[in-house]
């Protein structure tokens, strides 16, 4: 593919799949699949009973992995959900309000998933922060892709760089500075792949 350079890297896959196993993750959700090689790593990590929430603006991009998650046999553990991603989040915290109508349920019911991986659109990254942190458990995990964006974030502020790739740095520079002053969260950055924070939600 042309742009198959974008899917999780196998040492990422491998990663997220340690990471999975060892929190004993059950639910969990990704914003942004691609063609669905971080899908599949964390279904064949999770329990057979466990669910990932996939979700993507591209059914063309995901349907192209479909088969080998099928082939793998774990594609009864994929939920996959079409469309932008703030909106989908916000429907999913609606309907854990939904089915937890008292205040004290729906607080004790909010954090209902184990673990996080985000690799979409980086402008709206500390959107999906804000959202995921109601929805992950305390304890749980939530991972961001490419902050380091090529090392970009590290760089001079005049290092010769395209108009996208400058946008996206300072973007990124700002979430890692959001992050890491957040004090619900213990941050820890991986120089694996494009780069991976890993949040462990504390509060």
């Amino acid at each position: 593919m042309i742009r198959g350079f974008i899917s999780s890297p196998p040492d990422e896959a491998q990663l997220l799949s340690m990471l999975l196993k060892l929190t004993g993750a059950r639910n969990t959700i990704e914003v942004g699949v691609f063609t669905g090689c971080s899908v599949l790593a964390t279904a064949l990590a999770i329990p057979d009973d466990g669910k990932v929430v996939a979700i993507d603006v591209s059914r063309k991009d995901f349907d192209i992995g479909l088969p080998f998650i099928e082939k793998a046999g774990v594609a009864h553990k994929v939920d996959f959900r079409n469309g932008p991603a703030q909106p989908i989040l916000d429907e999913m915290l609606a309907d854990v309000r939904h089915n937890s109508p008292s205040l004290i349920s729906w607080r004790e019911s909010e954090g209902k998933y184990d673990f996080a991986f985000v690799d979409a659109d980086k402008e709206n990254y500390g959107n999906y922060h804000e959202q995921l942190l109601r929805l992950v458990r305390v304890g749980g995990v939530l991972a961001y892709d490419n902050t380091l964006w090529g090392g970009t974030v590290a760089l001079p502020d005049d290092t010769p760089l395209t108009d996208d790739d400058r946008d996206i740095r300072d973007v990124i520079r700002e979430f890692n500075a959001k992050i890491t002053a957040d004090q619900r969260v213990e941050v820890v950055q991986i120089p694996i792949a494009d780069g991976i924070t890993l949040c462990r939600r504390i509060v």
